[in-house]
């Protein structure tokens, strides 16, 4: 059971995504809200996946990204898999996301259990 960090600076959508993934097998050890809060949490609990929001105060999630993946902000611990969303749908962020180190992206309506469990077995859903 992958243990999952879930980011987005609107609570309704974590509430949802956290039981949707919850009823789907995974394991939600927290959420954050902004980056910042993001940083914090994955250092403290270690996620295996971070489903984490492009439009965030401060940092966008292409930032934060970044930061999980390759900063010095987790240094010594196993980087986690990296999910990004957003309520927009993926063309907008075609560009950014070819040169993303994110695993892959889900739009936020299309958030399912299975989906994000192909994203975690190698099927990129960019």
């Amino acid at each position: 059971m992958a243990s999952v960090l879930i980011v987005d600076d609107h609570q309704p959508f974590r509430d949802a995504a956290r039981a949707l993934l919850e009823r789907g097998g995974f394991r939600v050890v927290g959420e954050a809200e902004d980056a910042e809060a993001a940083l914090d949490a994955v250092q403290r609990l270690s996620p295996d996946v971070v489903l984490l929001d492009i439009q965030l105060p401060g940092d966008d999630g292409f930032a934060v990204c970044e930061r999980i993946l390759y900063g010095t902000d987790v240094a010594n611990r196993a980087s986690p898999v990296v999910v990004l969303t957003s309520g927009r749908p993926v063309a907008t962020f075609r560009r950014r996301l070819a040169g993303s180190r994110a695993a892959g992206f889900i739009a936020k309506a299309d958030l399912t259990p299975a989906m994000l469990s192909a994203m975690l077995a190698g099927e990129s859903t960019r």
